[in-house]
């Protein structure tokens, strides 16, 4: 009878053990799939990578997401201002037949900081998609201001075009990670189309630019002109989130021979647009 107890006691003991280990390799699997799971998340919220491209066309991957090539931030600046501030009354040609025969320019209208609204060039509304979204509002409004409305008179003898004349853009100064100041002069030229009179407007600027996301046309080759305009305009990767009155420093100075100065005083009001 004893003998028999022992023996119950032994099996009973046998059989703990099992349930307590087979218990213990559950949780170490659960642990196992919450720390997969974990992993797995991270991957899909982990950016593409960005892929710089060498001198023989090659690209290759970039590690940092927040470096870029200072030519390329140069390029882009030139490139968004001079489709914001070039205004011809004309769409781009998209077609042969457009090339001889543009077809005109009927503008965006846009909000005014007064209540009411003016037109901008529908170049100027795609060129601002390379603008923060919290400062492009801001921005548009301002060159709402500046179009001249003759820009989209169809009468010849009153019409006007606009062209961004840049002289100089400074290397890019980076000021914390993924993000550059960078200098341009320039002059806004403002003419009529007949007779050729001009305005000159001096537009010496400091562009605030950081590295930003991008994101493909899910459309593709489905959308329109103007959604494949919008889309291209953010393939750099960058945007400009503040635009200020140019001061040449003396860092800007030790770069060029350029021994003019326009400095403020550091106020708000010395900036282009915030």
């Amino acid at each position: 009878m004893v003998r028999l107890l022992e023996k119950r006691q032994k099996t009973a003991s046998a059989l703990t053990f099992f349930a307590i280990a087979t218990f213990s390799l559950h949780i170490l699997v659960l642990f196992l799939f919450i720390l997969q799971g974990l992993n797995i998340r991270q991957l899909s919220l982990r950016k593409a990578p960005n892929f710089v491209q060498l001198i023989d066309g090659k690209p290759v991957a970039n590690i940092d997401d927040l470096a870029r090539e200072p030519e390329a931030i140069r390029r882009f600046i030139s490139k968004t201002m001079i489709s914001m501030f070039s205004w011809s009354g004309v769409l781009p040609p998209q077609t042969i037949e457009e090339v001889a025969n543009p077809k005109a320019d009927l503008g965006i209208l846009i909000n005014t900081p007064q209540g009411g609204s003016k037109k901008i060039s529908t170049s100027s509304w795609v060129a601002s998609f390379a603008l923060s979204e919290d400062f492009r509002k801001g921005f548009l409004s301002t060159v709402a201001e500046m179009t001249p409305p003759e820009v989209f008179s169809e009468n010849s003898s009153q019409a006007m075009t606009s062209q961004l004349v840049i002289k100089r853009v400074y290397p890019p100064k980076e000021i914390a990670p993924g993000k550059w100041r960078v200098g341009m002069v320039a002059d806004l030229i403002q003419r009529n189309r007949v007779g050729g009179a001009k305005l000159i407007i001096p537009f010496n600027k400091d562009f605030l630019v950081r590295a930003a996301d991008y994101f493909a046309n899910p459309q593709g080759n489905d959308g329109t002109d103007l959604q494949k305009a919008i889309y291209s305009v953010r393939t750099d990767r960058l945007e400009i989130y503040e635009i200020r009155n140019l001061c040449l420093l003396d860092e800007y100075n030790n770069l060029n021979q350029d021994k003019s100065k326009q400095c403020g005083t550091g106020q708000a009001s010395d900036r282009f647009i915030r």
